[in-house]
């Protein structure tokens, strides 16, 4: 597990910083906010902000190279994913129309892509039953962004038109490139590996800012744990999960 500790005047130049010289992707890695910046008293007792960065699974120096935002072999990378996905009669109501709508956004954004339909592994966002939607095709990583937040942008679009056309909630996941998916199996692992530092060195580790369904991956990996527990600090965009050794 490789593991860099980084400052900065803020969290988040920290963060980019560490991911610089991890030549990691966001989603590669789980950021654990050490220190917060404080900017002292008339410029007295400053701080930078401190954070450690770890790189979830293992790759080799080549790997890292070829995986960074701007090699060219990232987006071939991705687009060669495997998309098998399910026949349209092996999907419900919620699928069909969600692949119908996620197609016709990605066709008016000129996207040439392939969407994929399948069950999710687990019920990582609380929903039951939902759906995988999952695109492939080149230059997909364009519809990530920073963290994910493109695709949670068009995640939340693709369910407000399928609510209505369905005229109820409906249970979609978006992933591009299976981001997603491989960022749920790394929390997973990542959340025991802190969870047994913290007991460890009997401290509260806090990990960085993450969305709702993130934040949730990790509480429910953890919840069955008798030697920790975890809570949510923080507010809005900054709210983050922390492990606390019982």
């Amino acid at each position: 597990m490789q593991m860099i500790e980084v400052t900065a005047n803020s969290v988040e130049a920290a963060i980019d910083k560490g991911l610089a010289e991890l030549k990691a992707r966001p989603g590669e890695v789980v950021v654990e906010v050490l220190e917060e910046p404080n900017t002292g008293l008339f410029g007295f007792g400053a701080k930078e902000a401190r954070v450690r960065l770890v790189l979830i699974g293992n790759r080799s120096e080549t790997e890292a190279e070829e995986f960074t935002d701007d090699s060219p072999n990232f987006e071939s990378k991705i687009a060669s994913a495997p998309d098998p996905g399910l026949a349209d009669d092996e999907l419900d109501e919620d699928a069909l129309v969600g692949k119908q709508v996620l197609q016709d956004l990605l066709e008016r954004m000129g996207v040439d892509a392939r969407v994929a339909v399948q069950r999710a592994e687990d019920d990582d966002e609380g929903e039951d039953p939902h759906w995988m939607l999952n695109i492939s095709g080149d230059r997909v990583n364009r519809l990530i962004g920073r963290r994910g937040e493109t695709l949670s942008s068009l995640q939340h679009i693709v369910r407000l038109i399928c609510s209505r056309r369905l005229e109820r909630r409906a249970n979609i996941i978006v992933d591009a490139g299976g981001y997603k998916s491989g960022r749920s199996k790394r929390l997973r692992g990542l959340a025991n590996r802190m969870a047994k530092q913290a007991v460890q060195q009997g401290r509260t580790i806090t990990l960085e800012p993450m969305h709702p369904n993130e934040r949730r991956i990790i509480h429910v990996t953890l919840r069955g744990r008798s030697d920790v527990m975890t809570q949510s600090i923080g507010e809005g965009r900054g709210r983050k999960v922390t492990i606390v050794p019982r």
